[in-house]
């Protein structure tokens, strides 16, 4: 029997295939600030490896069409995998954000829109008024700039927050060598150097360049304005403008939907979360673009199950890349996972491109649960996998 891959403008069996697409797609510098992690990207390593360390446990002679939808927070979801929030999408492809929450949509699950937006946040929502309405938010800019921006998503009809939470500020050395900040910069001077990578992609070129009123972030609003690439880099390294548990509570007593909290390694950070009022946690590292050398997510997702579960629900997020991936992070305790680096490579390719990779995804997720012997995901738990 021979796998039919999903329709699309991606010549694409599984999501290696979409990222080396991306590649010939676009601008180096573009492609390694999705593609790159911290320093030495080690955590970024061990988020894919980490999963193989984890074997499938299949029952035989038992023969089924699995189901995959689900329910994250009374939504209900075609297949537990939503798209993470991710930034600067717009610089991808000039859908951006608009063309990941109709994809989204399309295949019937949820989109958590970036704080970092190159749409508002009202057009985002607006762009799929029909599907779960998830929202991303960061403290750039301090305290007031982002009580704006979460009673900005109340009135959209957000209903769902997400709070991350981690410390940044570990260098992404792929950005630096590829010039990224200069180019972000303005100054052209300091741009010269790597215009050439723009120009090897002329396809990407045209389009960014008819791209008009292009910003980083309608969403975080300083003085009436969006702040810019060098504000928010000079807030980012600012105590003031990341999370404290002070103010989960206090954004917990002001949110009248569901509270996540995003970025959580450790049981301790689990307990913390949920006794502030958290109904959810997401186990993440931000990819590998945080702290290098912090634990992969599948390292931990078992000591935060047992630290917080039934009481809060658990997504992980950071690795995934096939559909054994998801299963293997169900069965150990998640309710769902996010997927991040292959939209945005999908993306580089349109609405259409983000599609494919979920259809990809679904497609792989039926095959390989109906291998396993499993009718539903409820069927998954600690049984169904065992580590080397």
């Amino acid at each position: 029997m021979f796998a039919v891959p999903p329709r699309g403008p991606i010549r694409a069996v599984n999501l290696a295939d979409v990222r080396q697409a991306a590649r010939r797609r676009l601008p180096r510098v573009l492609f390694d600030m999705i593609d790159g992690g911290s320093e030495g990207e080690a955590t970024l390593r061990a988020n894919d490896s980490q999963f193989c360390q984890f074997e499938l446990r299949p029952r035989q002679a038992m023969p089924s069409k699995p189901t995959l939808h689900t329910r994250l927070f009374g939504d209900s979801l075609s297949m537990p995998i939503l798209l993470a929030p991710c930034g600067a999408a717009c610089f991808v492809h000039p859908g951006g954000e608009l063309a990941m929450a109709r994809a989204a949509a399309a295949v019937g699950t949820a989109y958590v829109v970036p704080h970092v937006s190159g749409h508002a946040l009202e057009d985002v929502r607006a762009a799929a008024p029909n599907a779960p309405a998830w929202y991303q938010l960061y403290k750039l800019g301090g305290q007031a700039v982002s009580e704006a921006a979460l009673d900005r998503a109340a009135a959209a009809g957000f209903t769902t927050l997400v709070l991350t939470v981690d410390n940044h500020g570990p260098v992404r050395e792929r950005d630096v060598r590829n010039g990224l900040p200069a180019l972000l910069s303005g100054r052209p001077l300091a741009m010269l150097p790597h215009i050439p990578q723009l120009l090897a992609r002329p396809r990407w070129l045209y389009r960014y360049l008819r791209t008009k009123n292009l910003q980083l972030s309608p969403n975080i609003m300083v003085n009436g304005r969006p702040m810019t690439p060098r504000e928010m880099a000079m807030s980012n390294s600012e105590p003031a403008s990341r999370f404290s548990w002070k103010d989960v509570s206090r954004i917990r007593a002001r949110w009248k939907g569901t509270l996540v909290v995003k970025s959580i390694l450790s049981r301790e950070d689990a307990r913390e979360a949920v006794d502030r009022g958290a109904d959810g946690v997401i186990v993440s590292n931000h990819g590998g673009r945080g702290l290098d050398h912090s634990p992969a997510t599948m390292t931990v997702l078992p000591e935060v199950v047992s630290a917080v579960a039934p009481h809060a629900t658990i997504l992980l997020d950071g690795g995934i890349r096939r559909a054994s991936d998801v299963i293997k992070a169900i069965a150990l305790g998640a309710k769902a996972v996010l997927v991040g680096r292959p939209a945005m490579f999908g993306l580089s390719f349109g609405e259409a491109g983000v599609r494919q990779v979920l259809e990809i995804l679904r497609l792989d997720l039926s095959r390989t649960l109906e291998a396993l012997g499993c009718a539903s995901l409820s069927d998954l738990s600690p049984a169904s996998v065992t580590r080397r």
